[in-house]
């Protein structure tokens, strides 16, 4: 689709995606646009400049512990700060059983990758992605790593040209700077990540942490993350920290009582997407955990707000938001909630899938989560077209056997195919006719322009019901 829109800009710019608007009733306002479109980017425009690595001296055995902790698929290797492979789960796969653990990596790594220059075009780039069958290309300035793309990198470019967001004005912001540290064992196999930022909803958030962590053995880390302005130094700027660490105290001593590694940071930052993504990569985290407040972002480039949507693009790792109902009943059982007391609330379950990998990520997890809140009943549900023809219900039939095999005497699982030509006007009408106190959906897979014509779905059921709601997104590949 990108070559498609480079060719298409030099025909008849935007005329196509203006057009689509139109037909839908949406007049788009007149906007200054940048004159340099993506024909005009450079790699240096697009590509991710902070880059996981891995030493060349790195034996086989601690890049098999970095690929288990990770996400990625494969990783530069540098040595000297110079780029001099990289190396990949298949090198790992294919040489883990035939040489010894203590193999230094620039034994199996590919040596001499292709690589792009930090001066090279967008459509160089485009070129050798397509050329060589490649899903990254490291970016060199005199041999130096500076940077490195994927094909997300370029989506992402061209979604925000499409939709005339604007590139972050101004200097960069700074790394975050962490001020506050502790660190339990590190038994587990893997990394769970919960940012927290509202001491009414860190119990819940804590709770379902543990669930987790103890059904995938993973750690638990908890993060603080505190803003301060662009104009300050986040190394050089003084902060209170205080009620920060009597937040982070309540996990730790949740870790404890649990028997489970809690370890806690409080990080100083510009932007709190960028500290929450910064500790993603430096702690190996498999799987974020965070509130979601469930309200729509006043920005018509943003779907649930700056940093939701930051992370819902970009966090390499799984995500799960969470968010709570915000009726004044409720805010008070949230805000007076102790440690496995309101998920006991959740007895009523809605499971609305679609068939995508965020579905199936989805209903991963409701064993755990309705074992946890000894949930009563559960009830997976699709939305057909009525104009459709025959629905077609594989997926229904699938999800709910899986979950009937999983939550066998514990709680009763159905299904309900629902025609409705409103996926989330459906959703909602049932979860409020038969007061579902959880619904369970995967984040929309659709790019920014079908969501400013259709609308976002998961942020209107959100939106539109007052039950707890729990978006899942898988990671990124």
């Amino acid at each position: 689709c990108v070559v498609s829109y480079l060719v298409a800009d030099q025909l008849a710019k935007g005329s196509l995606y203006q057009r689509l608007l139109e037909r839908k009733g949406y007049s788009l306002p007149q906007v200054k646009v940048d004159k340099r479109t993506l024909v005009g980017l450079k790699a240096s425009d697009i590509m991710q400049r902070r880059v996981e690595t891995l030493g060349s001296q790195m034996t086989l055995d601690q890049a098999i512990q970095t690929f288990s902790n990770s996400s990625h698929r494969g990783f530069p290797v540098v040595a000297q700060g110079k780029l001099v492979g990289i190396i990949t789960q298949e090198d790992i796969a294919k040489n883990r059983d035939q040489l010894p653990g203590n193999t230094p990596i620039k034994e199996v790594m590919t040596p001499q990758p292709i690589t792009v220059r930090h001066n090279d075009t967008l459509s160089h780039v485009l070129y050798i992605l397509n050329r060589y069958q490649l899903n990254r290309l490291p970016v060199l300035e005199s041999r130096k790593l500076v940077g490195i793309i994927t094909f997300s990198d370029i989506i992402r470019a061209e979604a925000n040209q499409l939709s005339g967001e604007k590139e972050q004005l101004g200097p960069s912001p700074d790394p975050s700077y962490g001020v506050y540290y502790t660190r339990a064992p590190a038994t587990g196999s893997g990394r769970m990540l919960v940012p927290l930022a509202n001491p009414q909803s860190a119990p819940v958030l804590l709770e379902i942490a543990a669930a987790i962590g103890r059904d995938r053995d993973y750690e638990i880390e908890c993060l603080q993350v505190i803003p301060i302005s662009r104009s300050n130094s986040p190394a050089q700027t003084a902060v209170d920290t205080t009620k920060s660490r009597r937040l982070l105290r309540q996990a730790e001593r949740l870790g404890r009582r649990l028997e489970m590694p809690v370890h806690t940071q409080i990080r100083i930052s510009h932007d709190t997407a960028q500290a929450i993504l910064e500790t993603i990569k430096q702690r190996h985290i498999n799987l974020i955990l965070m509130g979601w407040k469930g309200a729509p972002s006043n920005s018509p480039n943003q779907i649930f707000g700056n940093i939701i949507d930051t992370l819902i693009r970009q966090a390499p790792c799984d995500l799960v938001l969470l968010k709570l109902p915000q009726g004044k009943e409720v805010a008070e059982d949230v805000k007076s909630a102790k440690y496995g007391s309101l998920a006991k609330t959740w007895k009523r379950w809605l499971i609305p899938i679609a068939g995508g990998p965020n579905s199936r990520r989805a209903l991963q997890l409701i064993p755990i989560l309705a074992t946890l809140a000894k949930a009563e009943k559960i009830v997976v549900t699709q939305v057909f077209n009525p104009q459709a023809g025959e629905p077609v219900m594989t997926s229904l039939e699938k999800a709910t056997y899986f979950l009937k095999q999983q939550l066998k005497g514990i709680c009763d699982v159905a299904s309900i195919p629902i025609r409705s030509y409103s996926v989330s006007d459906a959703l909602i009408r049932l979860a409020k006719a038969h007061k579902y106190d959880v619904v369970v959906i995967g984040a929309s897979r659709e790019g920014l322009l079908e969501q400013a014509i259709h609308g976002n779905i998961p942020e209107a059921i959100a939106r539109g019901v007052d039950s707890t709601v729990i978006l899942v997104r898988e990671a990124l590949h």
